[in-house]
């Protein structure tokens, strides 16, 4: 799928962790890792919503569309 997830970016940029991320959006920290590595088919707006407000940041700055030449060239095939 060419949508990627970058979560451990803003993760990183925000000096927080995936558990702290999890408690503080009340979602398993199980579930926060399944999103982290993409592992997920689908992802609730609602849970979108409260990352982006905990890390201050929009979707398309955890959301990435890459073509299938970047997604060849970054290994993601």
């Amino acid at each position: 799928m060419p949508i990627v997830i970058r979560l451990d970016r803003m993760l990183a940029e925000r000096k927080m962790s995936q558990v702290e991320l999890a408690e503080k959006i009340d979602l398993a920290p199980m579930n926060v890792s399944r999103i982290k590595t993409g592992r997920i088919r689908a992802i609730r707006l609602n849970t979108l919503d409260a990352i982006c407000r905990e890390l201050r940041c929009k979707p398309g700055d955890i959301l990435d569309y890459l073509t299938e030449e970047e997604m060849i060239e970054l290994g993601f095939m």
